[in-house]
């Protein structure tokens, strides 16, 4: 079936970590089965990264509806001085 993924911008600055939510990114699939949708980082934030809230500081390449779901990802901006604010989509 057709994929729909709406996305808000969120907007980071220095050392800000903003947790996704289904509010921030929320995709379907037209089947009955959301849980299931999984998420691949094909480009990283320039002043962070995508991080599972278990492990702070690893950074991930995927993760899962249920993960968004469960407010279980982040994304943190890395303190970099004169990176000023980020644009999260």
């Amino acid at each position: 079936g057709d994929i729909v993924l709406l996305a808000k911008p969120v907007t980071l600055t220095e050392g800000d970590r903003v947790t996704l939510t289904t509010d921030v990114p929320v995709a379907t699939d037209g089947t009955s089965k959301p849980e299931k949708l999984l998420y691949a980082v094909s480009l990283p934030p320039v002043h962070g990264q995508i991080e599972h809230i278990n492990y702070p500081g690893v950074p991930i390449s995927s993760y899962s509806q249920l993960d968004v779901v469960a407010q279980k990802v982040s994304d943190v901006h890395d303190n970099s001085h004169g990176a000023g604010k980020e644009l999260v989509r």
